[in-house]
This record gives structure tokens, C-alpha cells and sequence, in this order.
């Protein structure tokens, strides 16, 4: 009897399914016309809407000089928290498999 691969069948599905990832990431940016911004501001501005007296209890500990460096801090805070995720499923896979 003929043992038949299923590698030889899917062979570049993987680069289809990541084209289609990034096309589907990128056609809003592309053809959403608007302003994109944080859940933070559109809270502030109802709740100033709201209640214009309105004070807040907490102010943030530090508040990064520019734009560019509030992204930096994000997107390497959610690098870290991908890189751990990535990390502790490897290592568990691993050990199942040892």
C-alpha cells in the first residue's frame, strides 16, 4: 500500500494564509478614512461632554515627551508580553514531547 504525504499537498499555504493576514490588516488603513486614535481620549472627551466639572483622581506617573515614544513603549510592552507568551507555550510543548 502507498502512504501518501500531506506535505506535497499544502505546500505554500503557509505564505497564502500570511499574504492574506497582512492584505486584511491592511485594507482598512488604506481605505478607512478617519482619525484613529485610543479609547482614553474618547473617554476623556464624554465624560468631559458629560460632566464638565469632572476631575480625575489619578494622574499617570510618567508621560512620555512625544507620540513616537508613547508607540515605542507600547509596542515593546506588547513585544515582551508576545515574546514571553511564545516562550512558555515552546517550553511547555518541549517537555511534552522530552
Amino acid at each position: 500500500m502507498k502512504k501518501t504525504s500531506f506535505k506535497g499537498q499544502f505546500k505554500g499555504q503557509n505564505w497564502l494564509l500570511a499574504i492574506a493576514v497582512i492584505t486584511l490588516a491592511i485594507i482598512p488603513l488604506i481605505f478607512v478614512k478617519g482619525e484613529y486614535g485610543g479609547a482614553d481620549g474618547q473617554a476623556k472627551d464624554l465624560i468631559t461632554e458629560i460632566n464638565p466639572e469632572y476631575k480625575p483622581w489619578f494622574e499617570p506617573l510618567f508621560q512620555p515627551a512625544s507620540g513616537e515614544i508613547e508607540s515605542l513603549l507600547f509596542s515593546s510592552q506588547a513585544a515582551i508580553g508576545a515574546g514571553i507568551i511564545g516562550y512558555a507555550i515552546g517550553y511547555y510543548k518541549g517537555r511534552k514531547k522530552g
